[in-house]
């Protein structure tokens, strides 16, 4: 019995030892044999091909011919690929299968156009990223990672919000110490981006210890690959991207068959008949570090450099601002020999239409020329906080109106009380006030029988009543004479964008003619904020009418 037990004992022992190794030898096997006929290819920018041909790179620093597009792709066996696989010179496993071949079939057939950018791009960018991967000691051929990321694109952003050369997240990018805020993304600067991504890379490398586990968890993130890793069963150090395939996403699973493939076809696309890129002329560079706040147009008009040059040149700076202080400036790519241009024309660059550009920090209100009868803000409302004397006074005098008035510089209580027929003592009685001293900005409560104040109130409450984008005709009193006399009154209106002066002038009841006269404009165009004059004219016999029956109605 003993001995029947002790041969069943070795015999299940061989047995499972068999299946370790034929396990062992299918994961090892597993990444030349594995096919996949559902591959979802990993967003790219392959979209973008024409956007990436017609770039101001492309057309003033390299020359490419057209072969791409008159002669076909070259048909290349499995085993010639494999062979050319196996011979270049890289430290990552690039092993060849029916998933790679898919991916080296779309680059070398369908996306021959954007292979030829790539190719004029590289010469910009690899020494970029080939520098960063150096200084980490990681192998070369990751730089062929932004090639499938963002297509060589610094401005790329993908439908999940990833950005740049090398496509980070902002959670990831604030994690490895990126700015990312309105004015400055650096994961668009290919300089910092390429130093933290080689960062991030050498870490998750050495967390798997395996090339193709930390390639796929660039893509997609430590937590989904371990999730793969553990619902594949086992430890994590006998596992590679190959024996976790069926386990990731799908996006996921063409991301090292996508890598392998750029790889190939960087090295090998003269065999397909891609035209060789070649530069037109050398592009060398120099850094500069500025500190205060530069718009590229200043750079551009007084150094004569084409806007287009500075953002190919600085892609981190998404609003084309240089926002530098003294505390915190920031390093500005140009042209070598432009550097010394930008230092001898500084004083000319922040001096080149200051108003435009420059962010301004304190702001005063705009001063309305002095002939506008709306210079003031003006209301007929009745303030919740006005005393029980000013209303009773203002009810006996029956035809007085009660209005506020804000102070506007260069105003005085003598100037205020002549504008609405009042004496300087009874503004300082009505708004308890101790001395003539009176504040920009400060609410006066003036309660007066002057007809034109009352008139320009009664506009006023009425274009705050109308509903948006409808201005009420105004009306002014009717005064002794049997004749509607008619008034000007004035406004200032800073234009919006879409706003034309067709619009303008409906909105406000005039003409286009009367605008441009009132403001000196030779032209239709507009700026936007731009400060226009609006003066219109309103009839004061309608208003008396009304004024008229109000009395009535009070006698009865």
């Amino acid at each position: 019995m003993k001995r029947r037990f002790f041969i069943f004992c070795l015999a299940a022992a061989s047995l499972v030892g068999f299946a370790k190794n034929d396990k062992k030898q299918n994961v090892l096997d597993l990444k030349t044999s594995i096919t996949d006929q559902a591959i979802v290819y990993p967003e790219s920018f392959e979209a973008d091909t024409q956007k990436l041909l017609e770039s101001w790179f492309i057309k003033n620093y390299t020359a490419t011919d057209k072969r791409y597009e008159t002669e076909p792709d070259a048909e290349v066996s499995d085993e010639e690929m494999i062979r050319r696989l196996n011979e270049l010179p890289t430290m990552i496993e690039m092993p060849y299968n029916q998933i790679v071949r898919s991916y080296i079939d779309r680059y070398t057939k369908k996306s021959r156009p954007q292979i030829a950018a790539i190719l004029g791009l590289s010469l910009y960018y690899m020494p970029i990223f080939e520098q960063a991967l150096e200084e980490q000691g990681l192998p070369l051929e990751l730089k062929y990672l932004p090639v499938i990321e963002s297509g060589l694109d610094p401005n790329a952003v993908s439908r999940h919000g990833a950005t740049g050369l090398w496509q980070m997240m902002l959670g990831t990018a604030k994690g490895l110490g990126l700015e990312v805020n309105s004015l400055v993304d650096e994961r668009r600067d290919p300089y910092v981006a390429s130093q933290r991504a080689v960062s991030y890379l050498k870490d998750l490398y050495a967390a798997y210890g395996d090339w193709s586990l930390a390639i796929a968890a660039y893509n997609c993130g430590p937590g989904n690959v371990n999730k793969a890793i553990r619902r594949a069963g086992g430890e994590a150090k006998d596992h590679d991207f190959w024996s976790i395939y069926s386990y990731l996403s799908p996006e996921t699973r063409g991301y090292v068959p996508m890598f392998i493939a750029a790889n190939y076809v960087m090295n090998y696309y003269p065999k397909h008949n891609i035209s060789p890129v070649l530069p037109s002329k050398p592009l060398v560079i120099d850094t500069i570090q500025v500190a205060e706040r530069i718009h590229f147009n200043q750079i551009s008009k007084v150094l004569d450099i084409p806007v287009e040059e500075l953002r190919i040149l600085n892609p981190q700076f998404r609003a084309d601002v240089i926002p530098g202080t003294p505390d915190s400036p920031y390093t500005l790519i140009l042209p070598s020999q432009q550097i010394h241009a930008y230092l001898m024309s500084e004083n000319e660059i922040r001096g080149f239409e200051p108003d435009k550009y420059s962010h301004r920090g304190v702001v005063e209100p705009g001063e309305v020329p002095s002939d506008a009868m709306l210079a003031v803000e003006e209301t007929q409302v009745w303030p919740e906080d006005m005393g029980e004397d000013d209303v009773a006074l203002a009810a006996k005098q029956g035809k007085a109106s009660v209005v506020v008035h804000k102070v506007v510089a260069g105003e005085s209580l003598a100037s205020i009380a002549e504008k609405y027929g009042v004496t300087p003592m009874q503004i300082k009685e009505n708004n308890n006030l101790r001395r003539n001293a009176i504040r920009v900005g400060q609410q006066l409560r003036i309660t007066t029988t002057n007809a034109d104040a009352i008139a320009a109130a009664d506009l006023k409450a009425s274009e705050k009543a109308a509903p948006k984008g409808y201005t009420p005709k105004a009306s002014a009193p009717k005064k002794t004479s049997t004749k509607s006399q008619k008034a000007a009154t004035s406004t200032t209106h800073r234009v919006r964008n879409g706003e034309t002066l067709s619009s303008i002038a409906k909105k406000y009841g005039t003409t286009v003619a009367a605008i441009k006269k009132a403001n000196g404009l030779k032209s239709d165009n507009l700026s936007i904020g731009k400060k226009l004059i609006i003066t219109t004219k309103y009839t004061g016999k309608k208003s008396s009418k009304k004024k008229s029956s109000r009395r009535k109605r009070r006698r009865r």
